[in-house]
């Protein structure tokens, strides 16, 4: 048996401590004990939501992307990206065309955020288009000529969305006719329903081909974002300077840190708090034995000072002597 085992058994199980202080230190580590086990657990949960909240984010959210404020897009994309996907850690550039639209479906309307994407390259990068609860990724026009869309789980499950169904998606990019501006409303077919685990992109997002996004915006062969997905999403801020460098003059680079710093931030504030309220808890505990060891130590310190013969003088000059020095060590150990 070791050393610090021996002397915590003969502490604790002492037939000469009184029945209160054994309870109270009984309670005392049992408090500690519990102190120190639920903080270690909170941070543990704590630290795991963070990081499947932030998997989970980054599997359907772009590591940086590159914008061209104020200039109506990005042209000649493809070579840019061809460009750009060189640099060391990118592992994939995708492009894409975002525009906040109103979908109308069974007399609910909604404004949503449309992703005009290229289904072949955006399946390798995003998870949501590998998450489909229900239908195919097929984007091919059906046999009227109508283009095919994926909507979120949570927006099918409000509005009784199912694969095959008809949405109206309003544009407010208008065309100027004789009448004046008139915003584009085109039909799409519900080709499947994507489950990305987050409430916001399954309300609110809606996935398309690149062509269709693009004529509901009335624009050319133009993109409004590049996307990166990178090896090492940690490595995302020097990344973004580098691609800024390469890419010239008016563009600008965001990384995924940047876009969700609200919520990351928000996470962090939720551990420590934690983390200080536990601790407090622990400190109770710790105080609850502090106090116990003082009144033992007292106790013990009292009987060591009275002489065999129970006379009131100090203990040092009446324990000289071997036997008075092994009865002493004797009910000290006791």
């Amino acid at each position: 048996m070791r050393f610090e085992w021996f002397v915590a058994k003969r502490y604790l199980r002492s037939p000469n401590r009184p029945a209160v202080l054994r309870l109270v230190t009984a309670f005392s580590v049992l408090g500690v004990t519990a102190g120190v086990a639920t903080l270690v657990i909170a941070l543990a949960m704590n630290t795991g939501f963070r990081e499947t909240l932030q998997d989970r984010l980054l599997g359907v959210t772009a590591h940086i992307s590159l914008t061209r404020p104020g200039s109506g897009g990005i042209h000649e994309y493809e070579s840019l990206a061809a460009k750009l996907s060189k640099i060391p850690g990118v592992k994939s550039v995708t492009p894409a065309v975002y525009q906040t639209v109103l979908m109308t479906f069974g007399g609910e309307s909604r404004g949503i955020v449309a992703k005009g994407i290229d289904p072949e390259r955006e399946e390798t990068a995003d998870e949501a288009l590998r998450k489909l609860s229900a239908g195919k990724l097929d984007f091919e026009k059906d046999p009227d000529g109508i283009d095919a869309l994926l909507v979120g789980k949570q927006l099918a499950d409000e509005w009784k969305v199912a694969p095959g169904d008809y949405v109206t998606v309003t544009s407010p990019q208008g065309r100027l006719t004789p009448f004046g501006l008139l915003p584009r409303t085109r039909r799409f077919r519900v080709a499947g329903i994507f489950d990305s685990g987050f409430y916001d992109y399954d309300a609110n997002w809606c996935f398309l081909k690149m062509d269709a996004a693009q004529a509901l915006a009335g624009a050319a062969d133009v993109v409004n974002v590049l996307e990166f997905r990178l090896q090492n999403p940690e490595t995302a801020p020097a990344i973004a300077q580098q691609i800024e460098q390469q890419a010239g003059t008016g563009f600008a680079a965001s990384t995924w840190m940047e876009q969700q710093s609200a919520l990351f931030r928000a996470l962090r504030l939720e551990r420590l708090v934690t983390a200080i309220f536990i601790g407090l808890i622990t400190l109770v505990a710790g105080l609850n034995i502090l106090v116990v060891l003082s009144m033992t130590t007292g106790q013990r310190t009292l009987r060591s000072c009275v002489p065999w013969d129970r006379l009131p003088a100090n203990c040092g000059r009446y324990s000289s002597g071997k036997a008075s020095q092994s009865a002493s060590a004797a009910r000290f150990w006791a």
